[in-house]
């Protein structure tokens, strides 16, 4: 009978025991959905532009430990949305986040520490959280460590170093990068110079919209430098630089057009592209212009003239 009443108590005990766990899972899942609810909704409210109720919801989330919610307040303060701005306050809230490991927190924090703001400029605090982020595949820091490399901003100048980073970055498509590493080959910085690879780093930055990377990709088929010279596909690359309003693009098709290389001769085109040129500040468009007047009548001159103003106007999108 002892023994049978011993297992009966064992038996109660443990289905107690059983009961509790049960009910200490629920209770966690119960405050696990309430507070995914509450992030969703300052997540809802920030995304709807609503910051002081994402900031009062955000707040307790990051009291509690919450490492995005932590993040999402450096934000915050760091912009001045639902606070006013305060760089100390966001360092504060990017230093909890980060020191649970959040990336992002961690890429900000660094550039806090890069700026100095908000924390005392510190080019070895920089590069640590950088690095901790870029170990976690954060892109913007494998640039950020590649610029700093290849500057010498807050660390030794290292261009190798800064190829490896920029390299990271550039082959997730990070177009900055993209377009960095092309100039690093081009140049032979950090790596042996090779007009291949300069424009194949080129062509992947232009292809996403890269100004620079569209005039340099320009420059190389115009010079014959890592391929073949084209004429054609010069004037191809500069025309897409010329018109997102780079002046030294639209200068350079106007000499396309003047001497015939890679389009039909054509003064009156050149002259307007000279013209734009002239005025978005290059140098060199002003005399190739008034070159280019005294090879042309008055007609086409007014011709011109009136394509300029067109082609600006539309902000580039009607310039023939």
């Amino acid at each position: 009978m002892m023994q049978f009443w011993i297992l009966h108590l064992l038996v109660r005990d443990w289905l107690m025991l059983r009961i509790l766990s049960i009910a200490l899972i629920a209770i966690a899942f119960s405050g696990f959905a309430a507070r995914a609810a509450d992030f969703q909704k300052a997540r809802d409210a920030y995304n709807a532009g609503d910051f002081d109720i994402a900031f009062t919801e955000f707040l307790p989330l990051a009291e509690q430990g919450n490492a995005v919610a932590q993040h999402n307040l450096g934000l915050m303060y760091s912009n001045g949305e639902g606070v006013l701005k305060d760089d100390a306050e966001a360092v504060r809230w990017y230093r909890m986040a980060a020191e649970q490991g959040n990336a992002s927190a961690q890429f900000n924090l660094g550039f806090m520490y890069a700026n100095g703001q908000g924390v005392l400029k510190d080019g070895d605090e920089a590069e640590r959280w950088y690095r901790l982020a870029a170990e976690q595949g954060d892109t913007r820091a494998h640039y950020n460590l590649g610029f700093m490399y290849a500057n010498g901003q807050g660390v030794l100048k290292d261009e190798a170093e800064a190829v490896r980073w920029y390299r990271m970055a550039a082959e997730q498509g990070y177009v900055i990068a993209q377009f960095n590493l092309g100039n690093m080959y081009a140049s032979g910085e950090g790596v042996q110079k090779d007009g291949t690879e300069a424009v194949r780093w080129y062509r992947l930055a232009a292809e996403q919209g890269n100004v620079r990377a569209q005039y340099n990709l320009g420059f190389m088929f115009d010079n014959g430098e890592g391929v073949l010279e084209d004429d054609a596909e010069a004037v191809q690359w500069y025309r897409r630089a010329a018109e997102q309003g780079s002046a030294i693009a639209q200068n350079q098709i106007g000499i396309m057009y003047a001497g015939g290389r890679g389009a039909l001769k054509d003064m009156t085109s050149a002259h307007m592209w000279f013209n734009i040129a002239s005025a978005n500040g290059s140098e060199n468009a002003p005399n190739n212009r008034d070159k280019a007047e005294g090879l042309m009548t008055s007609e086409q001159i007014s011709e011109a003239t009136s394509r300029a103003r067109i082609c600006m106007s539309s902000g580039y999108s009607d310039c023939d």
